[in-house]
C-alpha cells in the first residue's frame, strides 16, 4: 500500500516529516524563525481515505509549553470548515516527548492543526466585510517586517475609547475567531448591543497584530523571532514595528478600555488576567477590572474566575506586556483574555473541544458584558 503524503507548504503550515511508513508518520514541529519557541502545527495528509492514521509528533518535551500536551486532542478537519478533535495521547518518555494522533478519515484529504487555523485570506475577508459595513472606517496603522499591513477597523460615535486587539501570538488562532464574533456584533445594524455600544464608544479593532507570524506558521513571534507581548515598553521599527504602530495610534486616541485576546496552551478554561502590580495601581482602577470580570462570569457559562495566572505583587508587574503598559500609560481598564487550546473542563464538548464557534460566541458575550459594565459606569 502506498505511503501517505504530508504537506505544510501553505499559509500557517508547520510540520517537518521525519519518516513515513504506510499510514504511520514520525513528525516534528519547526521552531519559530530566529526563536526557540515551537508548539503550533498545521499540515495536510493525502492518500488517507479509510486508513487508520497514526501520526507521531516528536520532541515535544522541549516545546514552549510541554504541560499543554497532556489531555490535549488535535484539531482535525476534512473540509476546512468544520473542525473537530482527533483522539490524541501524550507520552513524555517516547522520543523526547511524543503526541500520537489517531484518526480514520472518510475522504482522501485531511488537515490537522494545533487549533482551527485562521488564514490570512480569511483575515482579509473579515477586514473587507467589516470595512464595507456602515459607519466603519479602515486604517492601516503601519507595516510588519514582512511588509504586511497592520489592519485597524474603527467605528462608533461615543466618547469612550475602546481598543480590541488579537494574535500578538500568532499561533493563538482562537483569538481571531473571537474577533469574528465581536465584529459581527459591532457591525450588525440590527444588533441592539452593537447599536448601544457604538453610541457610547469609539472602537479601534486590530484583528491580527502579528500577520507575519500567522502566515509563517509561528507559535509566538513575528518575522524576527520577537515576542510582541514583551515589546510594549520600548517597541522599535527594527524589531517590533507592529507594536510601535499600534501603540502610537493608542497614544493619539487615548484608551479607556482595552482587551488583548489570546489562547493558553495548558489551562483548560477561559479566564482574564489584569494589571495588578503596576506602579500606579489603585483600588478604583482594580474595581473596574473586577467588576467586568464578575459581569462576564454571570453572562456566560464558558467563563470562570477560579483558574488563571498568578497575580503580580505590588510594583512587580511586567511593564513590557501590553495589558500592564496600557493600564499604566493611559489609566485604562485593560485585560488579557485567555481561551484554551484544549477545552473548558467546566463545560466540555467531546466533539470539538474549545472551538471557533465558541470563540466567536465569546466575542459577542464579551461585548455584551462591556455594555453592561459601561451602563453601570454611567
Amino acid at each position: 500500500m502506498t505511503d501517505i503524503q504530508i504537506d505544510a507548504a501553505f499559509d500557517s503550515g508547520n510540520i517537518e516529516v521525519l519518516s513515513v511508513s504506510g499510514a504511520t508518520a514520525r513528525l516534528a514541529i519547526r521552531k519559530d524563525h530566529q526563536s526557540d519557541f515551537f508548539q503550533w502545527f498545521h499540515f495536510r495528509v493525502a492518500a488517507a481515505a479509510g486508513r487508520e492514521l497514526v501520526l507521531k509528533i516528536t520532541g515535544l518535551a522541549a516545546s514552549a509549553y510541554p504541560g499543554g500536551w497532556s489531555g490535549y486532542n488535535a484539531a482535525v478537519s476534512e473540509d476546512r470548515e468544520f473542525w473537530g478533535r482527533a483522539p490524541s495521547s501524550y507520552d513524555q518518555d517516547e522520543d523526547g516527548g511524543t503526541l500520537t494522533i489517531r484518526y480514520r478519515p472518510d475522504g482522501g484529504l485531511v488537515w490537522f492543526a494545533y487549533f482551527a487555523p485562521y488564514s490570512m485570506e480569511r483575515h482579509h475577508d473579515l477586514v473587507a466585510q467589516a470595512a464595507g459595513s456602515e459607519g466603519v472606517t479602515y486604517r492601516c496603522l503601519g507595516r510588519s517586517l514582512d511588509g504586511q499591513p497592520i489592519d485597524c477597523l474603527e467605528l462608533g460615535e461615543g466618547a469612550k475609547q475602546v481598543w480590541l486587539y488579537a494574535r500578538q501570538h500568532p499561533g493563538e488562532s482562537m483569538a481571531e475567531w473571537w474577533m469574528e464574533g465581536a465584529l459581527d456584533c459591532l457591525t450588525d445594524p440590527a444588533d441592539p448591543v452593537g447599536r448601544r455600544l457604538r453610541a457610547l464608544c469609539r472602537f479601534h479593532v486590530v484583528p491580527n497584530a502579528n500577520p507575519d507570524g500567522s502566515r509563517r506558521g509561528h507559535l509566538r513571534t513575528n518575522a524576527a523571532g520577537i515576542n510582541l507581548n514583551r515589546e510594549w515598553e520600548t517597541p522599535s521599527l527594527e524589531k517590533s514595528p507592529e507594536v510601535l504602530a499600534i501603540r502610537d495610534a493608542m497614544d493619539a486616541s487615548g484608551v479607556h478600555f482595552a482587551m488583548d485576546v489570546h489562547g493558553d496552551e495548558a489551562i483548560p478554561a477561559v479566564f482574564l488576567a489584569g494589571f495588578e502590580g503596576i506602579p500606579s495601581w489603585s483600588k478604583q482602577l482594580q474595581s473596574g477590572f473586577d467588576r467586568y470580570q464578575a459581569i462576564l462570569a454571570r453572562r456566560t457559562p464558558d467563563f470562570q474566575t477560579r483558574l488563571g495566572y498568578p497575580v503580580a505583587g505590588a510594583g512587580k508587574a511586567n511593564m513590557t506586556m501590553s495589558t500592564n503598559q496600557l493600564a499604566e500609560r493611559y489609566g485604562a481598564v485593560s485585560m488579557t483574555l485567555e481561551m484554551p487550546f484544549k477545552d473548558y473542563d467546566g463545560l466540555p464538548c467531546p466533539v470539538q473541544g474549545w472551538s471557533p464557534e465558541r470563540s466567536a460566541q465569546l466575542g459577542r458575550d464579551c461585548l455584551g458584558a462591556l455594555l453592561e459594565w459601561l451602563d453601570e459606569v454611567d
